[in-house]
């Protein structure tokens, strides 16, 4: 068995471990109305109204800006594509083509840069964690390479 192998199994393998937390979940995010309900697929989904989070105020999207979506590229490349395809397709987590057509952009912003909160508070998240069986990493991203990493994501 060859090296890489025999480290992707290691890395899966306490992925899984990792993501096999006890606990209760929350039965709705901060913020939440009593009445809300899950956003069915496909439709965008927002991030829960918490304090410290992005939210849509926060960001400014225009016409996709190359040099920050080069930036988001090599971001990619060292954190982010050992675990995400630039397709459809899943991975370890989710693949992020369209990925943008179904979540909001301070949703996507605040998975980046928050995961522990999501993976809290959020719903959407929470069903993430269960489908793909590993947490996400805090890559310690700063706002800014977190914001190149979501423009290299409107270019797939």
């Amino acid at each position: 068995m060859t090296t890489i192998w025999k480290t992707s199994i290691a890395i899966v393998l306490v992925g899984s471990l990792l993501a096999c937390g006890g606990g209760d979940k929350p039965s709705q995010p901060p913020g939440a109305s009593a009445g809300a309900q899950s956003p069915e697929a496909g439709t965008s989904v927002q991030s829960p109204k918490v304090e410290g989070l992005i939210t849509a105020a926060d960001l400014q999207l225009g016409e996709v800006d190359a040099a920050m979506a080069e930036k988001g590229k090599i971001t990619y490349d060292v954190k982010c594509q050992a675990c995400h395809s630039t397709g459809a397709n899943r991975v370890v987590g989710p693949g992020w083509k369209g990925l943008v057509t179904k979540r909001e952009p301070a949703w996507i912003m605040n998975m980046i840069m928050n995961i522990d909160v999501m993976l809290e508070s959020d719903p959407e998240a929470q069903k993430l964690l269960e489908e793909c069986l590993v947490r996400m990493p805090n890559q310690n991203l700063s706002k800014d390479e977190a914001r190149e990493v979501l423009e290299f994501m409107r270019t797939l």
